[in-house]
């Protein structure tokens, strides 16, 4: 793959009817929305983009993305390496009519008159490939002893015991006894 920056603006229309294909990295840095996310800004995403038209000739981009990122482990707090990949088919659409025509294996990339943002692109697959929770392996985390103390504890209180409670209704349940004789 290049290692060439990925242009920022294209011609999406010429691109699909070229069938262009474009490699190529953006600066993990120069995506702010993404960037706010990571512990680490450093590093670059690796781009591959296919442009073209799929049997209704409707011009389509089909591309796949990495990206070695510094995340915030959700278990522990600490810095984990991960890399993010994703591969996408997306439509070209001008409006929100369109989008709602295109079938369900294509997802909408709304451009504006013959321009597009391929970063934003890039930047919102990034975004979703991102995961909820992001959590070391369990035994490369640095809270796996504390995580192990604690489940030992849950297992000393076995919850196969249930907990005797008072019915909130058994006040209910004698007043009705009463009326009844």
């Amino acid at each position: 793959m290049s290692n060439a920056e990925l242009p920022r603006i294209v011609d999406p229309n010429k691109f699909a009817e070229q069938k262009a294909n474009l490699e190529g990295v953006i600066a993990l840095r120069c995506l702010s929305r993404f960037a706010g996310l990571l512990q680490e800004v450093e590093g670059d995403v690796r781009v591959h983009l296919q442009f073209g038209m799929d049997a209704e000739r409707r011009r389509v981009v089909e591309g796949r993305l990495e990206a070695p990122v510094v995340l915030e482990c959700q278990r522990c707090m600490s810095p984990m390496q991960t890399t993010l990949n994703s591969t996408f088919k997306l439509g070209l659409v001008i409006s929100d009519e369109q989008a709602r025509q295109l079938p369900r294996e294509l997802e909408p990339f709304l451009i504006e008159s013959f321009e597009a943002d391929l970063w934003q692109l890039v930047e919102d697959e990034l975004l979703l490939a991102m995961p909820p929770y992001p959590l070391h392996e369990r035994d490369q985390c640095p809270a796996a002893e504390t995580l192990e103390s604690l489940e030992g504890q849950v297992d000393e209180n076995p919850a196969d015991e249930p907990e005797q409670r008072e019915n909130p209704f058994s006040v209910l349940a004698e007043l009705k006894k009463k009326d009844d004789h």
